[in-house]
């Protein structure tokens, strides 16, 4: 895969524009006295469906719409954001979409999904066995089926790298989620696309560790088990364009437990007043597993969703 240019990626933007604003980034004085760095964060939970994903659901969704055979439908499998962006961007256009979601996914976000006016079917017991039977729903329902990383999802996540990376000053170190891979591709993109020298970093979980293992081994690992608070990054099957460009490009990827994830969602909150969902709180827990090589440096945390269960995120409250 191709890596998006600046002018792609500026030019991504003004379609963005047309459906969201760009999102904040705040140096947050209470973060930061707690990692002792000066701490900038991306609050990609605050698009209209709470999370980054927005951004290339409607890149994606746009040049579907505008090709040479627009679909009847579309099928797309998610444990939640990925789902909520494609239903988001399709129904700007009265697109017929159809979501698969295992069990035990987020109540919350499958109503809101349904709410976005998308079909939905549960079957699997993780997202990788919603992903293989949403494609071969595809195949029988004659359905476009659209996947979770694609050359046009980065591009459109780019852009929130580039906002960061011009908005916040001179970052040196820049911490994001991986799940399939979109995030972590899409800050490399932007950052090679503005010459800068910011190292970018990825968080996976313990728990789901298909990436940090891919990147020791320098190719795709996938694990048999990827059961983790963090539902936006448990993947067990990696996608191999994003091993390559993440593996080439990325300084490192940290691993964080259980524990530091649901720690790092309550700092969230005491400190900013925002929801992390789990996913979205893993740059921080990495930075504060850093915290002695990282003092008095600046760096970004992107917080890529606020969609957490209210039942879940009582519970780690407390």
């Amino acid at each position: 895969m191709t890596l998006p240019r600046l002018e792609q990626i500026e030019e991504t933007a003004r379609l963005i524009a047309t459906a969201m604003k760009p999102t904040p980034e705040i140096c947050w004085a209470t973060l930061s006295r707690r990692c002792d760095a000066e701490v900038w964060v991306k609050h990609e939970n605050h698009t209209p469906i709470g999370a980054f994903k927005i951004r290339g659901g409607l890149v994606y969704i746009h040049n579907l719409i505008h090709g040479k055979q627009p679909p009847a439908g579309i099928i797309a499998a998610t444990r939640g954001n990925h789902g909520q962006s494609i239903a988001y961007a399709a129904r700007r256009y009265a697109l017929d979409t159809t979501i698969v979601v295992p069990h035990g996914n987020s109540a919350e976000t499958n109503f809101a999904m349904q709410a976005l006016g998308a079909n939905l079917l549960v079957h699997g017991h993780d997202f990788q066995a919603a992903l293989e039977y949403a494609t071969s729903q595809a195949a029988v329902r004659k359905l476009a089926m659209i996947p979770s990383f694609h050359e046009l999802l980065v591009r459109g996540v780019a852009t929130c790298g580039l906002e960061f990376l011009r908005g916040a000053p001179n970052l040196e170190t820049v911490y994001v989620p991986v799940g399939l891979g979109s995030g972590i591709c899409a800050m490399i993109a932007a950052r090679e696309a503005l010459g800068r020298t910011t190292k970018v970093v990825g968080v996976v979980a313990e728990n789901a560790p298909a990436y940090a293992l891919s990147y020791r081994a320098g190719k795709p690992i996938a694990t048999e088990s990827a059961t983790t608070i963090a539902d936006g990054v448990a993947c067990r099957v990696p996608d191999m364009q994003a091993v390559e460009i993440i593996n080439r490009y990325a300084e490192r990827i940290v691993e964080v437990s259980e524990a530091e994830i649901r720690a790092a969602m309550r700092h969230y909150f005491t400190d900013t007043h925002n929801v992390a969902e789990g996913a979205g709180a893993v740059p921080l827990a990495a930075l504060l597993k850093e915290s002695e090589a990282t003092r008095g440096r600046r760096v970004g945390l992107v917080l890529t969703g606020g969609n957490v269960d209210r039942t879940v995120f009582a519970q780690i409250l407390r």
